[in-house]
């Protein structure tokens, strides 16, 4: 498709994707499968699970566990906000694959 008028074209064009690795803590006050399903589909961010270690008491989610994501900048911000307003415990650390030729 050929735009006649540039600023018609999306903003989010060749942004640059971080891999990150996000450690957070559950304290019971959300539910594990609802804060993966508020990182999928409010925000759009795919993930991968690579640890998870959640106990289940009288229906609160305690514990912890780590996803691997890719997002850009702004993503991570969305998300870093949503779990800080949520009062859950998070870390993030980029993560560097070193790729042979």
């Amino acid at each position: 498709m050929i735009t006649q008028n540039v600023q018609a074209l999306p903003k989010n064009v060749n942004l640059i994707k971080k891999e990150l690795i996000l450690e957070v803590e559950l304290n019971g006050k959300m539910k594990f499968d609802h804060l993966l399903n508020a990182i999928y589909q409010q925000m759009g961010i795919c993930y991968k699970v690579l640890s998870a270690n959640v106990e289940y008491m009288n229906g609160n989610n305690f514990g912890s566990f780590q996803l691997y994501i890719n997002a850009t900048d702004e993503e991570s911000q969305e998300l870093e906000f949503f779990l800080n307003n949520n009062k859950l415990l998070n870390t993030t650390v980029e993560y560097t694959c070193r790729k042979y030729s």
